[in-house]
C-alpha cells in the first residue's frame, strides 16, 4: 500500500492554519525558517486549545489583501495536489480579513474565485465553508451565515462555528436557526476542549450534520451511539488533538475505538501548517499505531464523501476516483 498515492478526502481544513513556508516567504520576505516555526506552527503539546489557536494570528495578519488571499488559497491547492487529495472543504472566517479595507463580500468572492482557479489548475475538487467564531457577536454570526446564503451557487456550500468552544453558544443560536431555515449545510466544532456535554449542547441548539472533532463523544457511549444512529459525521484530526492536549500521543487517540463502534468519520489535518502535518502523515500514523489498512482508509473516505457539502453528481465522480485510485495504490 502506497499511502502517499492513495486518493484522499479532507473535510476539516482551516485556510488560515495551512500557510506553507514558501507562501509566507513570498508574502513576508524577511521571514526565516526560525520565524516560520515560531509563528506558524503550534508546539507539539500546547497547554490548551487557546495556546494552539494563538498560532492563527500571524497568518491572518498576512491574509488581508486580494493578492494575499489568492496566494494563500492557491498555495493550499498545491499542497492538496501533492498529498493526493481529490476533494477538500476549505474553511475560514471572512470577518477576520477586513483590516485593510476589504468588505466581507469581497473577501468571500476573492477566496471563491481563487478556489475556482485552484480547481482548474490542480484538478483538486473543493468547496468552501464560512466560519463564525465563538467570541463573535450575534450580529457577526448572522452576517457570516448570510454570506453563505448570498454566495449560493458558488464554491461556498457550508457554515461552521470555530474557536474557543468553552465560550457560551448564546450569540450563535440565531445564525444556526437561519441556516436551518435556508437549508444551509452546517458543521460545528465541539467535543474538543470540552467533553461530551459540548457535543450534546451543539446538537441541541445548532443541529449540524457534522461535528468538527467530536472525539470526546466516546466518553459517553450513549452519545456516541446516538451520533451513529443519526448518522452525524465526525471530522477527526488526530495530530491536532494531541497538540491541544486531548491525548498525549496519536497512539492513545480514540479514533480506532470510534471507527470500531461504526460511527461515520473522516481523517483530517485541521491545519497543515499549525499542526505541521499532511494527510499522508496522518494516515501513516494510523497505519503504524492501529494497523489501519486500505479497508479502513477506503471506509473513512467513503464516509467523508457521503457527508460532504457538495452535490450528488460530484459525489459520484469522487466515489469513482476513490475506487480507481485504491485499486492501483
Amino acid at each position: 500500500m502506497n499511502i502517499q498515492k492513495l486518493p484522499k478526502i479532507e473535510l476539516h481544513l482551516h485556510l488560515d492554519c495551512s500557510l506553507s513556508f514558501e507562501v509566507v516567504k513570498k508574502l513576508r520576505p524577511e521571514t526565516t525558517h526560525e520565524d516560520y516555526e515560531r509563528d506558524f506552527i503550534a508546539p507539539e503539546n500546547c497547554a490548551s486549545l487557546e495556546e494552539y489557536l494563538k498560532c492563527a494570528a500571524a497568518p491572518i495578519a498576512i491574509m488581508q489583501t486580494a493578492e494575499q488571499l489568492e496566494a494563500v488559497t492557491l498555495d493550499l491547492f498545491q499542497q492538496l495536489k501533492n498529498d493526493h487529495v481529490i476533494y477538500a472543504e476549505i474553511r475560514f472566517a471572512p470577518l477576520q480579513h477586513l483590516e485593510q479595507g476589504l468588505s466581507p463580500e469581497e473577501v468571500v468572492n476573492i477566496v471563491d474565485q481563487a478556489t475556482s482557479k485552484g480547481i482548474k489548475t490542480t484538478g483538486v475538487e473543493a468547496r468552501i465553508i464560512l466560519c463564525t467564531l465563538r467570541h463573535f457577536s450575534e450580529e457577526q454570526s448572522l452576517k457570516t451565515v448570510k454570506l453563505v446564503e448570498q454566495f449560493k451557487g458558488t464554491n461556498v456550500t457550508g457554515f461552521d462555528i470555530a474557536a474557543d468552544e468553552t465560550l457560551p453558544i448564546d450569540n450563535h443560536v440565531k445564525a444556526f436557526e437561519y441556516a436551518q431555515e435556508h437549508v444551509i449545510s452546517c458543521t460545528a466544532h465541539a467535543g474538543e476542549a470540552r467533553g461530551p456535554e459540548s457535543v450534546m449542547e451543539t446538537l441541541k441548539h445548532f443541529h449540524p450534520s457534522r461535528i468538527g472533532h467530536g472525539v470526546r463523544s466516546i466518553e459517553d457511549r450513549a452519545l456516541l451511539n446516538d451520533l451513529k444512529e443519526k448518522n452525524i459525521h465526525l471530522e477527526v484530526c488526530p495530530t491536532s488533538n494531541v497538540q491541544t492536549g486531548i491525548y498525549d500521543s496519536v497512539a492513545q487517540h480514540r479514533i480506532n475505538d470510534i471507527y470500531n463502534n461504526g460511527n461515520s468519520l473522516s481523517v483530517n489535518t485541521d491545519g497543515r501548517a499549525i499542526s505541521n502535518v499532511n494527510l499522508t502523515e496522518e494516515y501513516e500514523k494510523l497505519n503504524r499505531h492501529f494497523d489501519w489498512q486500505k479497508e479502513q482508509f477506503l471506509k473513512v473516505n467513503h464516509d467523508a464523501i457521503d457527508a460532504a457539502f457538495c452535490d450528488e453528481d460530484t459525489k459520484e465522480k469522487l466515489r469513482e476516483k476513490l475506487s480507481n485510485g485504491f485499486k492501483i495504490s
